[in-house]
């Protein structure tokens, strides 16, 4: 309930901002996989590729001024994948980043962003329990990560946009798997208030 509501929320904001003239708000949702390193074997101990599987997601960016803004977005893994071949887990990421979106032609634009955000890897099977928060069934894995990438942007109709987009994600101390850094790349789906 709490999560719909806030939801609710976020939206009526966005579109009452976006209704402001000079400015435009972009809302998306899409399908990505992810790549990354090889899985590696040091002093024994095996540490996985992190890549593979599907990815579904979601990305807004309020555009203020010459089409510069900010822009935030979150994917997580859509099935969950076994660390170590018996441990469920399944990450997800979210950033917040800078973004310029030149206009091309009249009916494509150009993304380019870069910002910080994080990866929570959530292992489940695992009890965990403290007073502040209660009972979950999952342990959490949690880094600080830059990303920087970008996305061309086809409107197809309207103001609706098809956007071929891809993310590179350098991941502080990701000591669960192969590698810091992952690329994702996939296609969104979005629409675009405001004009474009």
């Amino acid at each position: 309930m709490k999560k719909s509501t806030l939801a609710a929320v976020a939206f009526l904001f966005c579109f009452l901002v976006a209704s402001a003239s000079g400015q435009q708000l972009d809302a998306a949702f899409g399908v990505s996989t992810l790549s990354a390193p090889t899985g590696t074997t040091s002093g024994g101990l095996f540490f996985p590729s992190q890549g593979g599987a599907a990815y579904p997601g979601f990305s807004a960016d309020f555009l203020l001024r010459h089409r510069i803004g900010v822009e935030g977005e979150m994917f997580w893994r859509a099935s969950q994948g076994l660390y170590g071949g018996y441990q469920p887990y399944r990450p997800i990421f979210y950033s917040f980043n800078a973004i310029w979106v030149p206009r091309i032609t009249k009916n494509i634009s150009a993304e380019v962003l870069g910002g910080i955000g994080g990866e929570d890897i959530r292992f489940y099977g695992i009890l965990n329990c403290n007073n502040f928060l209660g009972c979950t069934t999952y342990a959490s894995s949690n880094h600080f990560m830059g990303d920087f990438g970008g996305g061309i942007r086809a409107y197809f109709w309207h103001s609706a946009f098809i956007r071929p987009e891809a993310r590179i994600y350098l991941i502080n101390n990701n000591v669960e798997f192969s590698s810091g850094h992952a690329v994702r790349y996939g296609v969104s789906l979005g629409y675009s208030f405001g004009g474009h």
